[in-house]
């Protein structure tokens, strides 16, 4: 087992994906660090600051097969940082006239934060496709149950009925804010940083600003206010979108989960030979998906807090906050692209026993259906009456063990106000949804403007 098991080749597929694996390292990481100073030459070039022939050569040089990747381990090992044996191995490589330009004006932090900038860029847009496609999934099966009814829980008791369309609808909802989130935070987030040694870029003279907006046209970022090499508000804000993100897909895994119960039996997570079993006993079909969204959520809402703490930053360079924020971000950005996975897996695959839902409807002998009585008494009697009256009916069934329709006919009180066919009509669930089937046409219609 890897320390992160999200690294592992064998606990990997449950943690992560190899997309965001492939994303976060070491040779991407790497290759992002070489485009941000292949980027940072090109915009000085067209300010007359570095030849154009030299930014060339910088941008030939610029792959991370050109570089000595044992050389880099060790002088990190020793510096602290990659930048400083980064920027000697693209000079050996680029020539030496090309060596006395690299890195002009910036300093570690800048090319550091740039990268991970250009990795969230790409994290972004996979996280952003895969919001999408769950949201379809689960759109999909919101329409196709639109009208069939589920037993409504609240603190896990049944309620009134609802459908599972709306459930499905109830979970997809949040990805669709998400989406809005990503693209919203985008501005603020994928920037680039550009400050030199201590934010003012003075290497660079007057020519600073310009060469800011010129390296964020480079690589297609936006332009700061300002350095914000002191200010991490972007990075925690994206480990807290994941967070949020995280949040909505763990609802979804604990409410798959609890309707996986033998007792409950309404969904199941799609299954294949040996999918959720046990070592030893043979009948387990676990919510193993869901369990690992769950752990998923829980991991990442654990490192949102580092984020936040590595907001507060000394003067003008931090000792120490920012170093923790590698530790988080991938960690976060990995195991929410996990559970996307996992996630759209049960969505599109879920089995549905909707046989099973109408039983479990049935369970209580009607009681689910009291609001609906009560509320159709309230127009006869006042509503406190209908209230105590219901109750009064509702406490009997379940001492009598008998169904509530059967109490309501033999209760002497009611029998004036309820004739047989309202009470049949009453107790009936599928006849008391509400709104239901417009919340889900609501959010079908949403999903399908995502184009």
């Amino acid at each position: 087992m890897s320390i992160n098991p999200a690294d592992s080749q064998i606990f990997g597929t449950l943690y992560g994906t190899d997309e965001i694996r492939a994303l976060f390292s070491d040779n991407a990481h790497l290759q992002f660090m070489l485009d941000v100073e292949a980027a940072l030459a090109r915009a000085e070039s067209k300010l007359a600051l570095v030849p154009a022939s030299v930014a060339d050569a910088i941008g030939r040089a610029a792959r991370v097969e050109n570089l000595r990747l044992d050389y880099i381990a060790d002088s990190t090992r020793r510096v602290g940082y990659p930048v400083v044996a980064l920027v000697k191995e693209l000079g050996r490589i680029a020539g030496d006239e090309a060596a006395r330009y690299i890195h002009l004006g910036a300093t570690t932090q800048d090319i550091l934060d740039t990268a991970l900038v250009l990795q969230l860029r790409a994290a972004f847009a996979i996280v952003r496709r895969d919001l999408i496609a769950l949201a379809r999934a689960l759109a999909d099966r919101a329409a196709k149950f639109r009208d069939t009814p589920i037993a409504g829980r609240t603190h896990l008791q049944h309620a009134v009925p609802t459908t599972f369309g709306l459930k499905c609808a109830v979970w997809a909802s949040p990805l669709l804010n998400h989406l809005e989130r990503l693209d919203q935070a985008a501005p603020r987030i994928l920037v680039v940083q550009l400050g030199g040694a201590a934010g003012t870029l003075a290497a660079l003279g007057a020519d600073g600003p310009a060469v800011v907006e010129a390296f964020a046209r480079e690589l297609a970022l936006g332009v700061p206010i300002q350095p914000w090499h002191v200010q991490r508000d972007g990075f925690a804000e994206a480990a807290a979108l994941l967070g949020l993100i995280c949040g909505s897909l763990s609802k979804f895994a604990l409410d798959i989960t609890l309707l996986m119960q033998t007792e409950v039996g309404e969904v199941s997570e799609p299954h294949e030979e040996g999918r959720g079993g046990s070592s030893t006993m043979p009948q387990k079909r676990n919510p193993i998906a869901s369990e690992y969204i769950i752990g998923a959520a829980r991991a990442v809402h654990a490192l949102v807090p580092v984020m936040l703490e590595a907001m507060i930053a000394d003067h003008e360079r931090a000792t120490g906050p920012w170093q923790s924020e590698s530790l988080a971000i991938p960690q976060c950005v990995a195991l929410t692209a996990g559970a996307l996975a996992q996630a759209r897996s049960i969505a599109e695959g879920m089995t549905v026993d909707t046989e099973r839902m109408r039983r479990n409807l049935e369970l209580s002998g009607g009681l689910i259906m009291a609001e609906a009585i009560a509320t159709a008494l309230a127009a006869r009697i006042g509503r406190a009456a209908a209230e105590a009256a219901v109750a009064r009916a509702c406490n009997r069934s379940i001492a009598e063990g008998v169904p509530l329709a059967t109490t309501l006919r033999s209760d002497p009180e009611l029998r004036p106000h309820l004739p047989d066919a309202e009470i049949d009509r009453l107790t009936d669930p599928s006849l008391y949804l509400g709104s239901a089937g417009v919340f889900v046409d609501r959010l079908v219609a949403r999903v399908a403007a995502l184009g």
